[in-house]
């Protein structure tokens, strides 16, 4: 077995790669609803904040831990620790990128079953109809199972085949595709009759909007949307370079994730307004609710209606897989780094094992309703174990532990590659590091415990 440490091949490879990462349902799923929660155009001028704030310095950090690290992110934190209990740190990031594949996967799955779904017509009828369909797929024993094993093998099939050869090749080729059918979606739907008044709710803020709410709102969104704390960016970066530019790497994979996190507002609200259906329909939006509006949206045009249904499921599942390798990525290499196995028996192990999870998961959603306790189920309690306690207490010792810990000096060669980067946001990033993303990620935290 070849000891080698693996690299990703190009830039474009690192940014695609990464991106993938970071790109996933929180984009297309989660910040669309959020954001019509909490005033449209207000909520992303307050996120894109947030990111240089927080997102970026936060992915900066992972980045310079996981590539001096050379190794998985439980290793990465231990190489810099000196033997301090700093090194769980690592060991809670690995978790947690275990855990949340366990449950992510099932979501993924319900995607796939959607692509299915919109393409043998299934999708056609009332709203009473479409949510009815929802409730009773989402609780059957079998099909949910069998598309979260699906998923899963994709990711498998994936990540068995290395670095270069698997996980930065498919990002090359998911990431423009998805690209594209984000692009054909926002064309059609932004033609719709009435789609001025969804955009203009995206593009023209309120500020008389914003209050408390919408501003932790936009920054835990800024912090989840990037993938911050769950052991992906860390351990993505452990196959940078050396020569890699850390910080304009960071803005890059920022960029891209918040340009798609925005067109995907494009490509929902201005359906959503064309057909009267309010922006703020939450989580059920795009299972509920987005069926419903292509229904309406494309009366005219019913076939036109049902490639729109199938291209955007399609982009969801691809944005899902994304997403997913990455997650895979991080317990794959801890477990056959530390347990000195080959990539394929660690995938396998990270495959089997998650699938059993996300089964568990997904049969407490409604086949086994006594898999549920504290008004939660057993699906509802890894995430909220993993969203509210483990990514932000992850990435708040992240911060101090390379603010504070980490030899300053460790910090500027890896910043500045070393000196043949310009250091002059070296300060700002380190007072970023050390006070304002603490405080930042402790604000989240109180916020989601509605002490805040």
């Amino acid at each position: 077995m070849s000891t080698e440490r693996a690299n990703f091949g190009s830039k474009l490879g690192i940014i695609l790669a990464t991106a993938g990462s970071a790109v996933g349902l929180g984009n297309i799923w989660r910040f669309p609803y959020m954001t019509g929660q909490n005033g449209g155009a207000v909520f992303i001028f307050i996120y894109i904040v947030c990111v240089l704030l927080l997102g970026i310095p936060c992915m900066v950090s992972e980045f310079i831990i996981g590539r001096h690290g050379a190794a998985n992110t439980a290793r990465a934190y231990t190489k810099l620790s000196n033997g301090t209990p700093w090194k769980w740190v690592g060991f809670l990031g690995v978790l947690t990128g275990f855990l949340i594949t366990g449950y992510y996967t099932v979501v993924s799955g319900w995607c796939l079953q959607y692509i299915y779904a919109s393409a043998v017509g299934q999708l056609k009828g009332d709203p009473a109809y479409i949510s009815q369909y929802f409730s009773e797929f989402s609780s059957d024993p079998f099909r949910p199972i069998f598309w979260t094993v699906v998923m899963m093998l994709a990711a498998h099939l994936v990540i068995i085949r290395g670095v270069r050869g698997g996980i930065e090749r498919t990002s090359k080729l998911l990431m423009p595709t998805l690209f594209v059918l984000l692009l054909v979606i926002v064309a059609a739907s932004c033609m719709l009759p009435d789609a001025g008044k969804g955009i203009s709710f995206l593009l023209k803020p309120d500020f008389s909007k914003v209050d408390r709410g919408v501003f932790l709102g936009a920054l835990g969104q800024s912090f989840y949307s990037l993938s911050i704390a769950m052991g992906c960016v860390c351990t993505y970066a452990s196959y940078y370079g050396r020569q890699t530019n850390l910080l304009r790497s960071a803005v890059h994979v920022s960029v891209v994730d918040s340009f798609v996190a925005v067109l995907a507002g494009l490509m929902i609200f201005p359906a959503a307004f064309s057909v009267g259906v309010t922006p703020d329909a939450g989580p059920s939006l795009i299972f509920i609710t987005l069926p419903n509006v292509f229904n309406q949206a494309f009366t005219a045009v019913p076939w036109l209606g049902t490639v729109i249904s199938l291209m955007f499921y399609a982009l969801l599942s691809l944005a899902a897989l994304t997403s997913l390798i990455s997650l895979h990525e991080v317990s794959t290499s801890f477990f056959f780094e530390e347990l000195k196995i080959s990539r394929s028996r660690g995938a396998l192990i990270v495959t089997v094992s998650t699938c059993v999870i996300g089964a568990l998961c997904s049969l407490s959603l409604g086949a086994c309703p006594s898999w549920s306790f504290g008004g939660k189920t057993l699906f509802d309690w890894f995430d909220y174990t993993t969203g509210q306690i483990f990514l932000p207490l992850g990435g708040f010792l992240t911060c101090l532990f390379l603010g504070w810990f980490v030899p300053k000096q460790l910090v500027r060669d890896e910043f500045t590659n070393w000196g043949t980067v310009s250091q002059r946001l070296f300060p700002v990033f380190l007072f970023l590091i050390r006070f304002v993303c603490p405080l930042c990620i402790a604000a989240i935290m109180l916020h989601q415990f509605n002490i805040l």
